[in-house]
């Protein structure tokens, strides 16, 4: 058997490249994402040493205001907040959730946790442990040695 030879005009000649025109390259296309809602809108944040989880791009989606009055209820690992005019906190000028304290010890966050922050209808902040267990749930490949057969 021969080794086949390549021609060296199919190779790029030495030197500098040659210029390309300015503008704006087209984008690759994106990866449709199918089930999630386009209205739906996510963020990560921390929680502040008074509880405040801050995310003033979903609070402004969700059309809060400060002075609208929220009902907070809490779980493991996650809290959501919706508006209700009987609700328990306000929304203050910073447009945060200030998370009662009774409510972050039934759920577990601490000061400095990251959450994964959802909007759609309501505000739900989920630790990251929760998501961990979420996507962990949902892996596509078998847990152990690498997902090999």
């Amino acid at each position: 058997m021969t080794d086949q030879l390549i021609p060296l005009s199919s190779r790029r000649p030495p030197g500098p490249r040659p210029a390309r025109p300015y503008g704006r390259r087209p984008s690759l296309p994106l990866a449709n994402s199918p089930g999630v809602p386009a209205d739906a809108v996510y963020g990560m944040s921390r929680v502040d040493a008074s509880g405040r989880v801050a995310g003033q791009v979903i609070t402004g989606v969700l059309n809060w205001r400060p002075g609208d009055r929220l009902m907070l209820t809490a779980c493991a690992g996650v809290v959501a907040a919706r508006r209700d005019p009987a609700g328990m906190v306000t929304v203050p000028t910073r447009c945060c959730v200030a998370v009662p304290a009774a409510l972050r010890h039934r759920c577990g966050l601490r000061p400095g946790d990251r959450v994964l922050r959802a909007g759609q209808d309501t505000l739900t902040a989920y630790t990251l442990a929760v998501v961990d267990q979420a996507l962990r749930a949902h892996r596509p490949v078998p847990a152990g040695d690498g997902g090999r057969p």
